[in-house]
């Protein structure tokens, strides 16, 4: 942590020079104490025309002109009086010292390692060595030197503010690292210096914030919260932290208390940081048009500022307006190149539009800044979770009203080779009976599959495959085949248009007589910004028994719930055969169903989710009375490692649709997935 260029060495010197200066000079002094360094070099430049070898004017006219910012200047009219005065611990600590004013710490790092090894008693050396290694975030050795430096003069204040700032440095590399109990004991420490100190209270809250300890968080605020200056900080930390516990409401409502106090002040930084809560607040809570407003008035006041443009890249991001948000993250980058939220926003942009390489191009950018940024390094697994080889194993039991007994298991590998290419195998074994006519069937589907991304938003999906079934001693073996567009045509629509070549095996009978389908289908689904969804399914199917099917669904929802996902909404669905078979299968010359549906999903911990839904209304099969229909779903998913999760869920349904025969049933199942690598088999080619 870069400490105030005179802050600390400085003090300690003009100290030295106070205690034996003459009266002539003292003057000069004050000016090196006060800050006014254009005064002072000046002054001792004056003072040297008429005494040209005094060496205490010298050290001080160098000290002003390398704080006065000409370091280099500095370093060479030290250098100069070295040759003159070999050895000399005043000129030597200056001379170190001058290389810490232009940041050359690599430099500085021997010559104070030299200058401790020869003055092993020497506060001004020990000092300047702690500072130097704290510069080179070597916070561990540099923690070792200040407390060497108290050793020397114990209390002294210039020392245990050089503390505070080390710690403060080691603190925030054990919190990069999230090791958040050592970061916290070190903030801690400081309160025994300086109590209450304000950099350590923002520092500890941020901490809390990271750490998602939301409410240790907002005590930290209140006290930092003594004046009306910071009460308007703190209330800009709190509604961060509401938003990080999931309470977007009461962050919004924070966030215009401090707007309303800000508005008041006559601190133009703390303003702007206000609006940029508020608005943040506003993103938050999905209130997009008022968002939109208060960012195009902030451009026409702020026109040039990143914040701002980050706002807006913000909204862009939260509406899918993708290219909006890389615009605005393009734009912050072309002023500041290192900048966080331009780095990291922009790689989260890439990664939505699908552009997956470039995406892990710029975290890995953010990180040459920002090494083991918590979201950057969060970004990263997201995007290997993706592109890792993985293999799921799925096993379920079904049973209906029909006497049938099924037991379902697939064993599914995906194996991606680049961010555009990957391939699948399967395996789907089956065996059914009836449990009343002893009828038995199995069949075993073994399939193998590619995905292509031709656009960044365009995926081809293809699956080639032989289904291999049985009944009694009757066998046939069949292809399978299936090929899938999706794409998203605009922003908030999804497409997908395809073909399916499969076999019909839900139950002994339907095996039996070898029922080939030909389907042909179009989904389509459009969300909205403010919180309605329609999705459309529409089916035609073609059967080795020359009958056709033609099925419509469709649903339209409501989300009245972000966290948990809450949605409530109405489903409608068509179903009609060309020929009747009641006797072999479900068959309809036309079916009607409508219900109303709900679903709920969100986390019981960070690494438990769960799922429910259930539906109820009625179906009408051709001219037949209404009757009542229920369907429900349940399941809870567990992360337990970083590559291995688990599922657990069940179903039920008496939907006449929801199988081919029309029979009532119920399913109860689990999956595993684990992935196979801990990265991507390409990622070696991505960090090189």
């Amino acid at each position: 942590m870069k400490l105030n260029r005179f802050h600390l060495l400085s003090l300690v010197l003009l100290g030295f020079f106070f205690a034996t200066a003459q009266n002539p000079m003292k003057k000069g002094f004050l000016f090196l104490e006060s800050g006014r360094f254009s005064d002072a070099e000046l002054f001792f430049k004056s003072y040297l025309d008429t005494d040209p070898s005094n060496k205490t004017a010298q050290i001080c006219y160098g000290r002003a002109v390398g704080l006065n910012g000409r370091p280099q200047k500095a370093n060479v009219l030290f250098a100069e009086l070295l040759q003159t005065h070999p050895n000399d611990l005043e000129i030597r600590i200056n001379y170190n010292e001058s290389f810490l004013w232009n940041g050359e710490y690599e430099i500085a790092k021997p010559l104070y390692a030299k200058l401790v090894a020869d003055h092993p008693g020497n506060f001004g050396a020990a000092l300047g060595y702690a500072n130097t290694l704290s510069n080179l975030k070597a916070y561990k050795e540099a923690l070792q030197w200040i407390e060497k430096a108290l050793e020397i003069r114990p209390g002294n204040q210039n020392a245990r503010l050089s503390r505070k700032y080390i710690r403060l440095g080691y603190a925030n590399q054990f919190v990069n690292k999230q090791d958040y109990t050592k970061g916290k004991a070190l903030l801690d420490a400081i309160f025994i210096d300086f109590p209450n100190d304000k950099d350590v209270l923002l520092n500890l809250a941020n901490l809390y914030l990271i750490s998602k300890a939301v409410d240790s968080a907002k005590i930290t605020y209140r006290r930092y919260a003594v004046s009306s200056k910071d009460s308007i900080t703190a209330l800009q930390g709190m509604a961060l932290a509401e938003h990080i516990g999931k309470k977007d409401k009461r962050a919004l409502a924070i966030a215009i208390m401090a707007r309303n106090k800000a508005a008041k002040s006559n601190d133009p930084q703390l303003v702007e940081r206000t609006y940029d809560r508020y608005v943040q607040a506003l993103i938050w809570n999905r209130k997009f048009k008022t968002a939109k407003q208060q960012i195009d008035s902030l451009l026409r006041v702020f026109p040039y500022k990143n914040w701002v443009l980050a706002l807006k890249a913000t909204l862009g991001s939260y509406t899918s307006d993708t290219k909006m948000s890389l615009k605005n993250y393009d734009a912050i980058l072309a002023r500041d190149s290192t900048s966080f939220d331009g780095n990291l926003g922009r790689a989260n942009a890439l990664f939505a539009t699908g552009r997956i390489n470039e995406a892990y191009t710029a975290v890995f950018k953010t990180l040459e800044s920002y090494g083991n940024q918590k979201d950057a390094i969060g970004l990263i697994e997201k995007l290997n979770a993706r592109h890792t080889p993985t293999i799921e194993e799925h096993a379920s039991c079904t049973v209906d009203n029909g006497n049938n007994l099924a037991f379902y298991t697939r064993t599914h590998i995906e194996v991606p080779f680049t961010t555009k290419f990957s391939t699948t195998f399967s395996y789907v074994y089956r065996t059914t009976e009836n449990t009343v006519s002893r009828n038995k069937a199995n069949s075993h589907v073994f399939l193998i599959g590619a995905a292509y991304k031709l656009l960044p938003k365009t995926l081809l999906k293809g699956i080639l495959g032989l289904n291999n079934s049985r009944f009694m001693e009757d066998a046939y073996t069949q292809a399978i085949l299936e090929t899938k567009l999706l794409w998203q045509p605009l922003k908030l629509q999804n497409m997908e248009l395809g073909y399916q070549r499969e076999v019909q095996n839900f139950n002994a009978a339907l095996i039996e007589r070898e029922i080939v389908m030909n389907h042909y289908g179009l989904n389509y689904h459009l969300g909205t910004n403010f919180n309605l969804g329609w999705y459309t399914q529409l089916r035609h199917t073609q059967q080795s028994d020359a009958n056709t099917r033609n099925l419509l669904f469709t649903s339209l929802y409501y989300t009245l719930l972000r966290k948990p996902a809450f949605k409530m909404g109405f489903n409608y669905q068509y179903i009609a055969f060309k020929d009747q078979v009641p006797h072999i299968y479900f068959s309809p010359d036309h079916y009607e169903a409508v219900e109303v549906f709900a679903d709920i999903r969100g986390r019981v911990s960070e690494k438990t989710r769960y799922r429910a839904s259930v539906a109820t209304g009625f179906q009408k099969v051709e001219e037949n009375p209404n009757t009542a229909i229920f369907r429900a779903e349940a399941g809870i998913q567990h992360q337990f490692s970083k590559r291995l999760s688990g599922n657990l869920y069940g179903k039920y349904s008496n939907i006449a649709s929801s199988t081919a025969t029309g029979f009532e049933f119920t399913e109860l199942g689990f999956k595993l997935k684990w992935r196979l690598t801990q990265k991507p088999l390409f990622y070696k080619n991505l960090v090189e």
